[in-house]
């Protein structure tokens, strides 16, 4: 398997964007953001379109739409687009917009279909050193700004008090998840995207209250996906970005299971300690 540099290519790629994801995710539940995150993938999908029918690289459309957007959000204020309305027609507006690029382009049937669900296995060489560089910028600044990123996202009204700077720290991360968004579309697909920046960190959430520990747990579990896609993916020809949705959905519904299970347990030995 590994004698293909597609493989070894997709294996690097998937690594560092599973690492990148499965932190970044877990300060995405904390802060109430998947459906930001959504939103981002189908602006990225727009981009991407664009760049193709401008002769572009995807990835490189797919970070200006993102980070722009970031950008417009984090400036509006977050609120406004957890609304159900806002991010209904938001969506829909950037999905049209995909639509209308691709049909200008030469380039139609193949691009949707790697747009929307992912080409992990089509990754050149380049694409990997892009995707590593960004990787590790986003790890880098999660790194220094995690004292100040984990308070505001676990404790919003301490970290106010505290005399955080809250704004800044809010559109500082919408920057980072749309990089991280824009980079997990070329693994799984815009519409797939929740795979990789959700269900890991639910996965670490049912596991552990530590912090720490939800990102260790959340990280791993997204390797587990990815690598675990992957080798399906080749041994049986079927899409990788199939697989690696069933594994992580798989876990999660093992850990939810867990979960439901150790309080239940927790729960009957409480009331039989209890007096009558």
């Amino acid at each position: 398997m590994f004698h293909y540099d597609f493989m070894q290519h997709a294996f690097l790629a998937g690594t560092f964007v599973a690492i990148m994801c499965g932190i970044i995710g877990v300060y995405v539940i904390a802060r109430g953001l998947p459906f930001i995150a959504h939103t981002f993938s189908h602006i990225g999908f727009s981009g991407a379109a664009f760049a193709m029918y401008m002769g572009m690289d995807p990835l490189d459309g797919m970070l200006l739409f993102t980070v722009t957007a970031a950008l417009v959000i984090g400036r509006l204020g977050v609120k406004l687009f957890r609304k159900d309305i806002v991010i209904s027609v938001v969506l829909s507006i950037f999905l049209g917009l995909g639509l209308l690029f691709l049909s200008l382009s030469s380039k139609q049937s193949t691009a949707v279909t790697a747009l929307l669900f992912g080409t992990i296995l089509g990754i050149s060489a380049l694409d990997v050193v892009k995707i590593a560089f960004l990787s590790l910028v986003v790890l880098g600044v999660l790194v220094l700004g995690y004292k100040m990123l984990t308070f505001d996202s676990f404790d919003p009204v301490g970290a106010q008090a505290a005399g955080l700077p809250v704004h800044v720290i809010s559109i500082g991360f919408l920057l980072l998840l749309s990089v991280a968004t824009a980079e997990a579309v070329q693994i799984v697909g815009a519409l797939l995207v929740f795979t990789l920046m959700t269900i890991p960190a639910a996965i670490a959430q049912h596991l552990t209250q530590s912090v720490a520990r939800m990102i260790l747990i959340s990280s791993l579990m997204a390797l587990a996906g990815v690598w675990a896609g992957l080798i399906l993916g080749f041994y049986t020809n079927a899409p990788v970005s199939f697989f690696i949705t069933v594994v992580e959905g798989s876990l999660y519904f093992i850990t939810l299971g867990w979960n439901v299970w150790h309080e239940r347990r927790l729960a009957s030995k409480q009331a039989a300690v209890l007096p009558n």
